[in-house]
């Protein structure tokens, strides 16, 4: 995921895939799941910061490269995004082209605030990707959920000290919050199977559960603003791959 050319070959080779199996040239179902957290500043090969571009950016440049196949599906098709109630850390943000790179100057690498930031972008894509679908009229063929599962005991810390994460596992656990990977997926299943119907929502926790997210969030200006400046990186991203050195 913070690989554009990686995405165009995996996209290359699913095509292959489906003619090979002699499939539909389309697909159902996409889930962008690939999230870290990340303590120190890495950049990527294509000059984004890692954590940033593997919770949002490389979700939307996936989104975008496989739009096409979802939309060609003969069955309604969707794209789930996996967030996190972090998100409604961030109070106010800004959406330029630095913003989304996310080259931070500080000598102190401001993680906690980037996780959250990513997140809360990966939700406002979400929102935005669902309604230009119904401005095309196109809800009944392509919907768009957003998904936290809640706090799941993973490796996401294992880059933190390790008495840091432990204490987390135990106060979630001791709040009855901390769920098994296997307990969790059963929201991604919610959302990836629930009704055409329910394109905009914000799946939470499990068993069907929908809630509001944060309200700024639900900003249609921030939303289109994210959208255009992904979409105008995105296009930067294909010309610089399609250009012979």
């Amino acid at each position: 995921m913070t690989s554009f050319e990686s995405i165009v070959k995996f996209k290359g080779s699913l095509q292959q895939w489906l003619l090979d199996s002699n499939l539909h040239s389309s697909i159902q179902l996409l889930i962008n799941n690939a999230g870290i957290l990340a303590t120190t500043s890495r950049i990527t090969s294509e000059g984004y910061d890692q954590m940033f571009t593997t919770n949002y950016f490389g979700a939307f440049c996936m989104t975008k490269v496989l739009l096409p196949l979802l939309e060609s599906s003969p069955t309604p098709s969707r794209v789930v995004n996996v967030t996190s109630f972090t998100h409604r850390s961030v109070w106010s943000m800004q959406v330029d082209r630095r913003a989304i790179k996310f080259l931070s100057k500080s000598k102190r690498y401001p993680f906690a605030e980037i996780y959250e930031y990513s997140k809360l972008c990966l939700l406002l894509f979400s929102y935005e990707l669902h309604r230009r679908a119904c401005v095309m009229d196109n809800c009944h063929k392509l919907s768009v959920v957003a998904v936290d599962p809640g706090a799941v005991k993973t490796e996401i810390m294992r880059e933190l000290p390790w008495g840091i994460s432990h204490i987390a596992f135990i106060s979630l656990k001791a709040l009855g919050l901390l769920q098994t990977p296997e307990d969790a997926v059963g929201s991604i299943l919610d959302a990836s199977l629930a009704l055409p119907v329910s394109s905009g929502e914000y799946f939470f926790g499990g068993k069907g559960r929908t809630l509001a997210s944060s309200p700024l969030s639900y900003n249609s200006k921030i939303s289109r603003d994210l959208w255009d400046t992904s979409n105008d990186l995105f296009r930067e991203l294909q010309e610089a791959l399609e250009t012979p050195d």
